[in-house]
């Protein structure tokens, strides 16, 4: 049983206020019942098997029951990269698209495959429970993997193939054509809103955070997590996009539409191993009561907070859940906890409520903060891989896939997450004292900072490709530069290290700060910034692209990107970086938020000794 120690922390100029919020008599309570009863055996966190029967630590979960849910992340990242990393390369080729249309295509689906998940997080949690939710998206989703790999390989359902050099010369695609097309991007992009926050959201749920050695081994989780991600995004964005390119389009979607068949009925397998969390009703619903009882009060707050409203901490301890204290922060919320008679939902929340819609509302102005870096993820999939198409991709007899790039993005990032899990964290963590090394925010920022980076040097690369395209005159004709593609590595590397940073430590983030009973929700707000990020990326790529054309200029971004200025677009997204960074900076300082401190082991150790010496006297006493 873990005493479950979180303390919030209170970041100003002047000083730091430590906030604790856990109820030590919880910990006491939730110990001495399983230590009487003999049943320390089983998990005290609330999880429950699929027939709702409370569940044995030694016969599910962990790394056992993970195995099965990170196979399928595997496949899913695999199959899904294989069509978002070559796709503006599709409907260039194919439909015959310009550069400004294709990729904003890209962005705007990418967006759309981000904002689904908050969908999928409110049918987990409200209605269906994370299982029973992902087997259903699931069915959804491998329904437009199927439906797309028609649509690439039916002669009718895809316009002719064209050669020339200028796509408006080209046949466009058919209404119907890019109705079925379309139609199957977004169709899976359904699929993955109800798969995405409910698959990472299991693999956390099989660690009791009542366990001392399953806590720590949680803290590991999100590491090894994105690890699986992009050990099957590296081989879709090395085999796959190659067979793509090279052998065909049917072959190269066909291969991960078998593959996420395979990964759910592994995924099925795993099911007698699996802790579940039962459904706890929506928490966008709880959030949204607890401000609307908070505006109709007037009256003033008590001085005690002990005088609000608050259910009996057995209560929770009877369900595996956390009483939070109230906390001064968003004081004006706490009025929805005050007294007035009425017990109508709308008129009166207990503490924890308030407590809990705190929490997913202090994680909104960093989640503001990710939308930029996002937008700048979203350039490699799309204005990056047009980069290449105009290099030489040749080393030797072999021809590199302009998307074939990302995949040092993702070995970049792998061995980043290696170096930083298992060199960087273990000897940093004796000088802070932190479990986890430095803190999440502290990680945010170092990823923000090489985001900053990454553009300057993108802008500096850019502007060197335009000066060979000048000095061979191919600036007007466009065409293939004698300039090799790896130029473009530094910026592909350094993306997948500025990941390492900062997608795994937004992505924890945002499950460990989520209330208990909202972790889904707190997982979508990972993909919700990813999303955004790319209908940004879309509205600026259009509205440069507009401003720049006006009073007779041509353009920043033209379909030749040797007459374009992509170096100017990136000297913008490298200032824009610089600018939200200073807005990171703000955020942080006003920020409260919950942490593991370092401690927290200690402090538990020592109440469990005590416990069980409790326990131990009163055997013998009763002896």
């Amino acid at each position: 049983m873990l005493f479950h120690d979180e303390v919030y922390k209170r970041s100003t100029n002047s000083s730091v206020a430590n906030i604790q919020r856990t109820e030590k008599n919880q910990s006491y309570t939730l110990v001495s019942m399983a230590m009487e009863e003999g049943t320390d055996d089983y998990t005290q966190d609330g999880s429950v098997d699929l027939k709702g029967n409370r569940v044995r630590r030694s016969e599910t979960g962990r790394w056992t029951a993970c195995s099965f849910v990170v196979v399928y992340e595997v496949f899913e990242k695999m199959a899904f990269f294989a069509i978002s990393m070559n796709l503006i390369t599709y409907l260039t080729t194919r439909l015959h698209q310009g550069t400004v249309k294709s990729a904003n295509n890209v962005t705007n689906w990418a967006g759309t495959n981000g904002l689904t998940p908050i969908l999928g997080a409110y049918i987990a949690d409200a209605c269906l429970g994370r299982y029973r939710t992902f087997l259903i998206f699931s069915i959804i989703y491998f329904t437009g993997m199927a439906l797309l790999t028609l649509s690439v390989s039916v002669p009718g359902l895809k316009p002719p193939t064209c050669h020339q050099p200028n796509v408006q010369d080209c046949k466009k695609a058919s209404t119907l054509q890019l109705a079925v097309f379309f139609g199957a991007l977004y169709i899976l992009a359904i699929g993955a809103g109800g798969t995405r926050p409910s698959i990472s959201t299991i693999g956390a749920d099989q660690f009791d955070d009542f366990h001392p050695k399953e806590k720590a081994q949680k803290l590991s989780f999100f590491n090894w997590w994105v690890f699986s991600i992009f050990f099957g995004t590296l081989f879709a964005n090395t085999a796959l996009i190659y067979i793509q390119d090279n052998v065909g389009w049917t072959l190269g979607y066909g291969l991960p539409t078998v593959g996420i068949i395979v990964s759910v009925l592994i995924f099925l397998a795993g099911t007698p191993f699996y802790r579940h969390q039962k459904p706890v009703g929506s928490p966008i619903t709880r959030m949204t009561s607890v401000i609307v009882a908070a505006a109709r009060k007037w009256r003033p707050l008590p001085s005690d907070p002990k005088e609000l409203y608050e259910l009996d901490l057995e209560e929770y301890a009877r369900n595996g859940k956390f009483k939070i204290d109230s906390t001064p922060s968003l004081r004006f919320l706490n009025k929805a906890a005050v007294k007035t008679g009425s017990t109508d939902p709308w008129m009166l929340c207990s503490v924890t409520q308030v407590e809990e819609t705190k929490q997913m509302l202090r994680m909104i102005p960093i989640l503001i903060v990710t939308f930029v870096p996002s937008t700048m993820t979203a350039q490699i999939n799309t204005l990056f891989v047009r980069q290449g198409t105009t290099l030489d991709r040749h080393m030797g007899n072999f021809k590199i896939p302009p998307a074939s790039l990302a995949a040092f993005v993702t070995i970049s990032m792998l061995t980043s997450v290696v170096l930083y899990d298992c060199c960087f964290v273990p000897v940093i963590r004796k000088w802070t004292k932190n479990p986890r090394g430095i803190t999440l925010i502290q990680r945010m920022g170092i990823g923000l900072v090489l985001h900053i980076i990454i553009m300057v040097i993108a802008s500096l690369t850019e502007r060197h490709r335009l000066s060979v395209a000048r000095e061979h005159g191919l600036v007007e004709k466009g065409g293939q530069l004698p300039l090799t593609i790896f130029i473009l590595l530094p910026q592909f590397v350094l993306m997948g290290t500025a990941d390492a940073f900062l997608e795994v430590a937004k992505l924890e983030f945002f499950y460990d700060q989520a209330p208990e009973s909202m972790k889904s929700l707190g997982t979508s707000y990972f993909h919700s910034s990813l999303g955004i990020g790319n209908f940004i990326s879309s509205f600026l790529l259009s509205t440069v692209s507009k401003i720049t054309q006006r009073h007779g200029h041509q353009g920043w971004i033209l379909n030749n990107l040797n007459k374009s200025h992509l170096d100017y677009y990136f000297a913008f997204f490298a200032v824009l970086n610089f600018l939200n960074f200073i807005f990171f900076v703000v955020v942080i300082k006003f920020y409260v938020y919950k942490d593991e401190v370092s401690d927290s082991m200690r402090v538990l150790t020592e109440e469990l000794k005590m416990t069980r010496l409790k326990v131990t006297h009163q055997e013998e006493l009763k002896e």
